[in-house]
C-alpha cells in the first residue's frame, strides 16, 4: 500500500512521495540520530521546572508533530524558552533568523523584541509560509516579523539593517557563510546564535568519516573559537546551541 506524504528534509524544502520504500530512502539519507544527551528523568525534570510554553507554541508544537516530517527540526519547549529567555536579555530592536521552518523559534525570539522592533525571518521553503503567517497571526506577532522566501545568502545582503540578536538554524553546509553574511550587520555587542552545533554528537567522530555537514558544522565552531573579534560559548542544549557576543 502507496500513500502520499508530504516529506520535509533538512534542507528546509519538501517532496511528495508515493511509495514507503522512497520514503524510507529519503528519510535514513537526509536525517540524523536522535537529539538525546540529557538522561529521560533529567530531561523530565527540565522541562517540568522550566516555563510552560504558551497555548499557541503548544499547538505549533503538536500540530508540527502531527503533519510535518521530521519534527525535531522544530525547536521545541525547553529550547525555545532558552531562545525566548535569551532575547529577553538582550532586547534587540532588529532580530535576524536565518531558518524559519514552522515559525516556533521566531516566536519565541520576538517575546523579546524592543517596542517597534521587527524580526526579520528567512526560509527556502515557500510551502510552509502559510502555516508559519496563520501561526504568526495566532501569536499577534505579524506587525513585528517579516518573511522573507527564497535563498538566505541572497536575502541576507538585501537586509540593509543593524542586527542586535542572529539566530542560525538552515542548511549547516553554509553555516559559515552565514556568519560572514551578517558579521558586519550585527553591532558591537551584538549576538549570533547557531542551533545543532553538536549535531547528536557526530562531530566527534573522526573528521575524515565525517559527512558534509557535520564537517561543516565542526568548522563552524572551529571558525567561531578561533575569531578574536567575538566572545563565545557552546552550550549544551538540546542539539548544542552556540552563543556569540560581538567584541
Amino acid at each position: 500500500m502507496t500513500s502520499e506524504i508530504l516529506v520535509t528534509t533538512p534542507t528546509y524544502k519538501h517532496t511528495f512521495v508515493k511509495s514507503n520504500q522512497v520514503f524510507s530512502s529519503i528519510f535514513d539519507s537526509q536525517t540524523k540520530p536522535e537529539m538525546e544527551f540529557l538522561e529521560p528523568k533529567i530531561e523530565q525534570y527540565t522541562i517540568a521546572h522550566t516555563q510552560d510554553e504558551s497555548e499557541v507554541l503548544k499547538k505549533l508544537n503538536r500540530e508540527t508533530h502531527a503533519n510535518v516530517l521530521i519534527p525535531r527540526m522544530l525547536s521545541g519547549h525547553l529550547q525555545g524558552r532558552v531562545l525566548a529567555m535569551l532575547s529577553k536579555m538582550i532586547q534587540p530592536k532588529t532580530i535576524l533568523e536565518v531558518g524559519t521552518y514552522t515559525g516556533y523559534s521566531a516566536i519565541c525570539l520576538a517575546e523579546g523584541l524592543a517596542d517597534n522592533g521587527v524580526l526579520h525571518t528567512i526560509d527556502i521553503n515557500e510551502e510552509l509560509t502559510p502555516m508559519v503567517k496563520r501561526y504568526f497571526q495566532e501569536a499577534g506577532i505579524t506587525n513585528k516579523v517579516k518573511v522573507h522566501v527564497g535563498d538566505a545568502m541572497k536575502i541576507i545582503p538585501s537586509i540593509n539593517e543593524t542586527l542586535d540578536l542572529v539566530f542560525i538554524d538552515a542548511d549547516k553546509e553554509n553555516y559559515s557563510n552565514y556568519y560572514d553574511l551578517v558579521f558586519e550587520k550585527v553591532r558591537k555587542g551584538g549576538f549570533i546564535i547557531a542551533d545543532n552545533v553538536l549535531w547528536s554528537g557526530k562531530i566527534l567522530d573522526e573528521y575524515s568519516k565525517m559527512d558534509k555537514d557535520t564537517k561543516a558544522i565542526r568548522d563552524y565552531s572551529k571558525k567561531i573559537h578561533s575569531d578574536n573579534r567575538v566572545e563565545c560559548v557552546l552550550f549544551p542544549i538540546r542539539d548544542g546551541l552556540m552563543v556569540v557576543r560581538k567584541k
